[in-house]
């Protein structure tokens, strides 16, 4: 399993890198089955979409939701590039993903791990298995890239 989490997030790099060259927020997520089939993929855009919920992990959520055509996801996995926010967690929380993948924690808003653990939180109705740092290196240079060049 662990070359396919590589694989999926050489293609969750791929849509941040996007996201690099649009001017957004390098972060990319994919949305996959358990067996590693690509449902969907995307990069942030809330700011080409004027949609503060526009995080890539939101729009492949929706993107699932739309090719199962249930807003139940059982049996997928969330990649992300970097440790998802509270918004991104309560919504996989809810769409009932198996399993998230990040590379690079969030110690500022991270959500799984970092600063909030929803996935593991018992009081909720469901909780996701979580793996951090996968490609975490790469995924952090590429953040600190982009807000390198920003300043």
């Amino acid at each position: 399993m662990c070359h396919k989490l590589n694989d999926l997030m050489q293609i969750a790099l791929k849509e941040a890198k996007k996201g690099f060259l649009r001017e957004e927020v390098p972060i990319g997520a994919v949305l996959a089955t358990i067996n590693g089939q690509v449902i969907a993929k995307a990069h942030n855009q809330t700011i080409s979409l004027n949609d503060p919920t526009a995080h890539a992990e939101i729009l492949v959520l929706r993107k699932g939701g739309e090719f199962f055509k249930n807003y139940r996801l059982n049996n997928t996995i969330l990649v992300a590039t970097v440790e998802p926010c509270l918004m991104c967690m309560g919504a996989a929380i809810n769409a009932r993903i198996s399993k998230l993948i990040f590379g690079a924690q969030e110690l500022k808003t991270g959500a799984a791990g970092s600063l909030y653990n929803l996935a593991g939180d018992h009081r909720l109705n469901h909780s996701i298995d979580v793996i951090p740092g996968i490609m975490a290196d790469e995924c952090r240079v590429l953040m600190r890239d982009f807000f390198r060049n920003r300043r």
